[in-house]
């Protein structure tokens, strides 16, 4: 994808956070956090939109992309959110719009709840604590079962079911003669346990509590035909919050990635909101 963006990394913890960085100052800037099959480079087309009038970063969650790999396995709730609160540091950002993309969606969460006066509005895209069942079975047994490594970019793009080979080549990393996805594979091994016995990783943290936390304007955004965010699950999400509205694009899971125009139709007006009232 040929977008042109500034690259840089941050200290945090027992890490290295790379992030990506488009737009210009203007608006409330805007902190984008990808989801466990996703890494920053999938936001390049939606920040590029964004960043019109004002700077958006996306990161890299630690484990994945080009982000470091947690010595520790320290890969908690608390300790993915003071990432995002060290990015937010180090572009020095008082205030900022965060948007977490499915499992990116709890560290976010937990930012706007545990640090108010630095977030002027939350978005949650497909993302609710409560996966739905058919689509937590889908990606269960999708990366419970990643090799350990490809023999070519084409075979990883079949296995995952990809067309975008660029994409690929980014989320990629040679290893000798093979390619290794940039992921840790703690993640990768937690589903396994999920399909050998069950066992389903403990977040340490109530996220239904935490988005009633939350103070400032929620919009969760859910895809019309997404597997992971039910159409029951609505009306929980809003009554967790009172200052939650939902959104509906017509894409699956990856919303942002499927439908481009719908996603930033939905969340401008949001944007727009929390500007009006000093973001």
């Amino acid at each position: 994808m040929g977008i042109a963006h500034e690259t840089g990394r941050v200290r945090s913890g027992d890490v290295s956070i790379f992030y990506r960085k488009l737009g210009r100052p203007g608006a409330t800037p805007i902190l984008v956090v990808h989801g466990l099959s996703y890494f920053s480079y999938d936001w390049l087309e939606a920040a590029q939109a964004l960043g019109a009038g004002r700077e958006v970063i996306a990161i890299d969650m630690r484990g994945f992309g080009d982000s470091d790999w947690s010595p520790a396995k320290d890969y908690g709730v608390p300790t993915m959110a003071q990432d995002i609160v060290n990015v937010l540091d180090h572009a020095g950002w008082q205030r900022a719009v965060l948007a977490g993309h499915s499992m990116g969606g709890r560290s976010t969460t937990y930012v706007a709840a545990r640090h108010p006066a630095r977030v002027a509005g939350l978005v949650l895209v497909d993302y609710t604590p409560e996966n739905a069942p058919a689509g937590g079975k889908r990606v269960t047994q999708i990366v419970a079962n990643t090799p350990d490594s490809f023999s070519s970019v084409d075979e990883a793009m079949r296995y995952f079911g990809g067309q975008d080979r660029p994409r690929f080549e980014a989320y990629l990393r040679k290893s000798g003669d093979k390619y290794v996805l940039k992921r840790d594979t703690h993640f990768r091994d937690q589903f396994r346990r999920v399909l050998e016995t069950g066992e389903r990783p403990k977040l340490g943290v109530d996220m239904w509590s935490l988005i009633g936390e939350v103070r400032c304007p929620i919009l969760s955004l859910r895809g019309a035909r997404s597997d992971m965010y039910a159409p029951e699950t609505v009306q929980k999400m809003k009554a967790a919050n009172a200052r939650l509205e939902v959104g509906e694009v017509d894409a699956g899971h990856n919303i942002a990635g499927e439908n481009l125009n719908g996603f930033l139709s939905e969340l401008r007006p949001f944007l727009a909101a929390i500007q009006d009232k000093g973001g």
